[in-house]
């Protein structure tokens, strides 16, 4: 049942507690109640508005591959704090394999790009970034398979 909730959910946050009880037949009360153990075991962590890149003049997607000399603690602080920091990076990941590590990056322009580069530098050093711009998106969810 919460896993029906939850597709529920992550296709439409906004939908009323009656609505999503219609639909998994369980009533308003039942469906709250559900939601709210889910939201206290971390379960739901948030909801959110999912907003259009475009239309915000955000229309280039950009992922980084970083690669370091330094995997000191304190390097690795910088380093999370910095794209923490940086609201254009909308993911970091430490790798396996060749890539220490990956970003992805919403801008509107390569000469955004560059400066969020420049932004990024200044604060921690890195042995090498390259970067690729997606040309299309062919699948980008936020919905986790259930």
């Amino acid at each position: 049942m919460d896993r029906r909730i939850l597709a529920l959910l992550q296709q439409d946050a906004a939908l009323p507690l009656e609505e999503i009880g219609t639909r998994v037949h369980l009533s308003r009360n039942a469906v709250w109640r559900r939601i709210k153990l889910m939201e206290e075991a971390g379960i739901i962590r948030a909801r959110v508005a999912l907003l259009d890149p475009e239309a915000l003049g955000l229309g280039l997607t950009v992922f980084l591959m970083v690669r370091t000399s330094d995997h000191r603690p304190g390097w690795l602080e910088s380093f999370a704090k910095a794209t923490r920091d940086l609201p254009e990076i909308l993911g970091a990941y430490r790798m396996t394999g060749d890539l220490d590590y990956l970003i992805k990056a919403r801008v509107a322009d390569v000469k955004a790009y560059d400066a969020l580069y420049q932004r990024l530098i200044r604060r921690v050093d890195l042995a090498d970034v390259s970067a690729s711009f997606v040309m299309e998106d062919l699948k980008d969810t936020t919905a986790l398979p259930l």
